[in-house]
């Protein structure tokens, strides 16, 4: 083999390595969970683990505050964990987190009338613009202004006169 080949294959087995090393394993815990919040209890760690994955970071939006760095993430891990050690139920400490910061907190919204309505929208639009193409392609296949008799016979006639 080349000198250059061989260095080209150390060159990408080191960045393999170090991509490796920078990426989190598939199944590890959170980056974002510090230490000092890790609750001792393991069934009560993954309840608010859980909890956490189902809850919106207000400041990033698109994360979960399980995920999250910002301080208002590590405010709601820690509140998390308080409402359970106090004795509250998964849904309870839901309730008192929406209750304080609102629905938009929740990264899957609770069906009710509005998610409803707006989940539902869609699908209405869709339903009511295949129908209006149906009924576009109905009027379009039928003959709008059907010939009498008598306008056939002139038809005939007058292609009779061509030949």
């Amino acid at each position: 083999m080349s000198p250059l080949v061989t260095l080209a294959r150390r060159l990408f087995a080191a960045l393999a390595v170090v991509a490796a090393l920078m990426a989190p394993p598939l199944m590890a815990p959170a980056w974002a969970v510090q230490p000092d919040e890790i609750l001792q209890d393991p069934a009560m760690e993954a309840r608010a683990r859980d909890i956490s994955t189902e809850l919106r970071c207000l400041v990033c939006q698109n994360q979960s505050i399980d995920d999250s760095n910002a301080p208002l993430a590590r405010d709601l891990r820690i509140l998390v964990r308080e409402r359970l050690e106090a004795g509250d139920s998964d849904a309870e400490v839901l309730d008192f987190i929406v209750a304080r910061y609102g629905e938009f907190v929740l990264l899957k919204p609770r069906l009710a009338t509005n998610t409803l309505i707006l989940w539902s929208t869609p699908v209405v639009l869709l339903v009511l613009g295949g129908l209006a193409i149906f009924l576009a392609s109905r009027r379009r296949r039928s003959d709008p202004a059907a010939l009498t008799d008598e306008e056939k016979r002139r038809i005939d006639v007058l292609l009779e006169r061509q030949d």
